[in-house]
């Protein structure tokens, strides 16, 4: 949520900047509604004084002889039913209020490239050269197939756009991500982290997906009297939410890695990706979440981006880095990298990692703050969170860069440790070695 105060004194640096995004800020609504807020606070304020001056009326009067009754009716006759209605105005004109900053998307930073599409982002960079073949490469669902990744039975278990994965595939899903967390933990510093995978609307509210996304989510209707539940779509939510509503005298950064599957309706996405694991309604990934100083900011989001981009480079994926456009930059996100990865199968680059910055936007709506020790005081957190990396796209990748011409898939070397040496997966019940890749 944005700061009241930073939209009133820059509504029309907000409204430009939003611009950006896509989002028309209706400058005059929030000028009405700021307004009216105001005044119903002021006017229940006055009021408020009204009443204790009263107080003082009473007891004089007592003191002339007339009894408390009387002389409680004489002075706050109708005075009390102002106040209520002083005061139900001002919450009602708090709660509008409130409901639209809640709606407004964040202010993309300055750097971020004017665009309305993803077809606008603009590359950082690239690593790696995709492989020449010898012949022609298939795409994961037919290299997949004979080595346990079956669509068809997830159709007969839950309906479109579910995997079951048996054998070799399975165990390599389990190995990506347990090197994922080996290299997170062990050489990038961040504390592993299990959390619910259903959370509460006030989680979803505090990261941004509610209330415009609630019809991307999967909702879980609870027995009567008590609140529903939502199946996370990332485990951004219930990480960066561990900080809300508390004022942390911790040293920052926080560094936190978590597992967790991620289910998503997609419903912004039919007849999109319908073939394979790119776009699926349940997937794992692995995500890394800071909680930084204000002015560490901008250069964490390069480091933490580095650690997704080292999980690539140790598996030897080609990938690019693009930094979004204003117009696909995501509701909360102030400046966000893609990493996106390449799949011979489809012959173009495909995301497998966001990595992005908050600032204090998604810390406003949850009252993250740490306790600065130069001042004592409470200052909001500053959030990012990124994919390092989204499970199933990472076993994509690797199922297309690493196919063989026979149907067999090698293994990383990165990876083998995690698959107990195994160098090649094939349709043989015991995979063979194979030496030097």
């Amino acid at each position: 949520m944005l700061d009241i105060k930073y939209i009133r004194d820059n509504i029309d640096d907000v409204k430009d900047a939003l611009a950006k995004k896509g989002f028309s800020f209706n400058d005059v609504e929030f000028g009405r509604l700021d307004d009216a807020r105001k005044k119903a606070l002021t006017e229940a304020q006055s009021l408020q004084a009204e009443k204790k001056k009263a107080s003082k009326q009473i007891g004089q009067l007592i003191g002339q002889g007339m009894s408390p009754e009387e002389a409680k009716a004489q002075v706050m006759s109708g005075l009390d039913a102002d106040i209520t209605r002083a005061e139900q105005a001002a919450k009602q004109v708090e709660s509008d209020l409130r409901e639209m900053l809640m709606a407004i998307p964040n202010v993309p930073l300055a750097e971020v490239p004017a665009g309305n599409d993803e077809d606008d982002n603009v590359e950082v960079l690239k690593w790696g050269e995709p492989r020449e073949f010898s012949f022609e490469p298939k795409d994961h669902v037919d290299v997949g197939e004979p080595h346990g990744l079956n669509f068809d039975a997830g159709a007969v278990v839950a309906g479109s756009r579910f995997a079951v994965m048996s054998g070799p595939i399975a165990r390599m899903h389990r190995a990506l991500t347990q090197f994922m967390l080996d290299m997170h933990t062990l050489e990038h510093g961040y504390e592993e982290t299990y959390v619910p995978y259903l959370v509460n609307r006030q989680a979803l509210e505090g990261t941004g997906q509610l209330p415009k996304f609630e019809e991307d989510l999967f909702k879980i209707p609870q027995a009567q009297g008590d609140k529903d539940l939502y199946m996370i779509p990332t485990a951004e939510v219930p990480v960066t939410n561990l900080l809300r509503d508390t004022v942390n005298d911790v040293e920052l950064p926080v560094k936190k890695v978590a597992h967790t599957p991620c289910f998503r309706s997609e419903a912004g996405s039919y007849g999109r990706d319908t073939r394979g694991m790119i776009r699926q309604h349940q997937f794992d990934k692995v995500e890394l979440v800071q909680f930084v100083k204000a002015e560490d900011s901008e250069k964490t989001l390069e480091e933490l981006t580095g650690h997704a981009e080292a999980i690539l480079q140790k598996l030897n994926l080609p990938y690019r880095k693009v930094i979004l456009c204003g117009g696909d930059l995501g509701f909360s996100a102030a400046k966000t990298y893609d990493l996106e990865v390449w799949l011979p199968g489809q012959q173009k680059y495909r995301e497998i990692s966001s990595c992005s910055t908050f600032g204090d936007y998604q810390a406003r709506r949850m009252q993250a703050r740490w306790r600065n020790p130069q001042t004592g005081k409470p200052e909001l957190l500053h959030t990012l969170n990124g994919s390092g990396l989204a499970v199933g796209r990472t076993l994509v990748a690797i199922l297309e860069n690493y196919q063989e011409e026979d149907g067999s898939v090698s293994v990383p070397v990165a990876l083998r440790p995690y698959m107990g040496g195994t160098e090649r997966i094939s349709t043989a019940k015991v995979g063979t070695e194979r030496k030097g890749v």
